[in-house]
């Protein structure tokens, strides 16, 4: 939320999307629409990490893991 890192991306010709903080003194304007595609974006990954997780089994015991499997396969039946 620093203004020099802002500025220092609009150099580069890059837009910042994300909101300044409520205790910021002067309001940044920001595409809230650009925003959530990044959030989902945010998302989409994390849910490709839980995936290698349970492919690569970094759970090291059986209960952990058979739990993380259990909790993949509901969010993909309930997707």
């Amino acid at each position: 939320d620093a203004d020099w890192y802002r500025e220092a991306l609009q150099d580069k010709g890059i837009t910042p999307c994300i909101p300044g903080r409520k205790s910021r003194g002067k309001p940044v304007t920001y595409d809230k629409r650009r925003y959530q595609r990044r959030n989902r974006i945010e998302i989409m990954s994390g849910r490709l990490k839980d995936g290698r997780r349970v492919a690569t089994r970094y759970d090291r015991c059986p209960k952990g893991f058979l739990s993380a499997i259990a909790l993949a396969a509901t969010v993909i039946f309930w997707l």
